[in-house]
């Protein structure tokens, strides 16, 4: 238990590098996903170019980090999208990305299928159509799937199938381990977060405290269940889920974002938590030198949870979901397994909140099947 709270306190004071690097690809999405956490829709004209994406993959390399998540929007909308992931294969950084699967057709599915030190996760909010098209669109669930066949049939190997727990997909869990199964697929949970359009329906989506507490319970007996450290909040229940179990923003992960923008987190994309921009010094400076990852890394209060004796468990929760609910970093996680979240949130009577940027939805709806 010493070696690996030691561990923990060796992760709260930063790395010399992040083990988890997540990078938006682009802001260009093809679907209009209502919980998305980076507002995504319309590319950006300021995005990384292409020599720039190469610049920063080949510091990446140099800095040692071993694997980048790389996302957007729909990273695969970017016209270089198989160009930077063969050039990071090249400098020995594995790619993990996250996609909506529209553009995995049979040919797509080859090229994958080929390259090495590459992982794909595909995104689906339910079991079924009826269920995940309301959250993704109308044909996107079908899309996923058809890209899942695609992999399979390309002998890509084992992928991973990616769902948000909401209310209601989280009443779909042993359907989403089935079809995980029925693909030779990991299953990989994520939480809800009040980022970007997900501020929006956080309050009607995010799953209910009985909920939370059935999926721990659900998540404690499968380990081989993915889950990214979405949840360590839930581990002031008792027994800690896997992971490092605590809030790695600026210490163990960052988000670079398409123009190049440094947030501390992939749910805080908020200029209160801008580190600087690798267009200035590149990103190890920002890494090593930004004074907002520096007063991350120090010690900090311990606030309202005080006197909660799990505190050392949950580590006061998500700093994303108590930052866009109008709480403060010293206050009960929103969804705090006691209770407390919700206390604390009916006596400041938050009518204000702060709103995520930048936005990038679409104003007009495109079909999924535009390309």
């Amino acid at each position: 238990m010493g070696a690996k709270t030691s561990l923990r306190d060796r992760f709260e004071r930063g790395l010399a590098a992040p083990i988890c690097l997540t990078w938006e690809l682009t802001y260009a999405c093809n679907l209009a996903c209502t919980h998305c956490l980076s507002s995504s829709g319309r590319r950006d004209p300021m995005e990384l170019t292409t020599s720039e994406a190469k610049a920063l993959i080949d510091e990446i390399a140099a800095m040692q980090i071993f694997y980048i998540n790389i996302g957007g929007g729909e990273p695969m909308m970017r016209d270089d999208f198989f160009e930077l992931i063969e050039h990071a294969v090249d400098q020995h950084v594995g790619v993990k990305f996250s996609t909506n699967g529209t553009r995995i057709d049979v040919a797509a599915a080859k090229r994958l299928a080929g390259i090495d030190y590459l992982d794909i996760q595909i995104s689906i909010d339910g079991v079924d159509a009826s269920t995940s098209d309301r959250i993704r669109g109308a044909g996107s669930y079908a899309r996923a799937l058809r890209a899942m066949d695609n992999l399979k049939a390309a002998n890509f190997g084992q992928f991973k199938i990616s769902v948000v727990m909401t209310r209601e997909s989280v009443e779909q869990l042993d359907g989403f381990e089935a079809l995980a199964r029925h693909y030779g697929a990991e299953l990989r949970l994520t939480r809800l977060r009040p980022s970007g359009r997900g501020a929006d329906v956080w309050e009607e989506l995010h799953p209910t405290l009985e909920q939370n507490r059935r999926l721990y319970r659900w998540l404690l007996e499968r380990p081989n269940v993915l889950t990214g450290d979405s949840f360590f909040h839930l581990s002031a229940l008792g027994e800690s889920l896997d992971g490092l179990n605590l809030c790695g923003a600026g210490r163990v992960v960052c988000l670079i974002d398409p123009v190049g923008e440094v947030y501390a987190c992939p749910f805080v994309i908020h200029d209160e938590f801008k580190a600087g921009n690798i267009r200035d010094a590149g990103f190890a400076s920002v890494w090593t030198n930004s004074e907002l990852f520096r007063s991350l890394r120090e010690p900090g209060s311990v606030g309202a949870c005080n006197s909660c004796g799990s505190y050392d468990a949950c580590r006061g929760g998500c700093m994303a979901a108590k930052f866009f609910t109008g709480l403060e970093m010293t206050d009960p996680d929103p969804e705090c397994v006691f209770g407390h979240g919700e206390e604390a949130l009916r006596a400041k009577r938050v009518t204000l909140r702060p709103t995520p940027s930048p936005d990038h939805s679409r104003r007009i709806p495109v079909s999924i099947s535009s390309r």
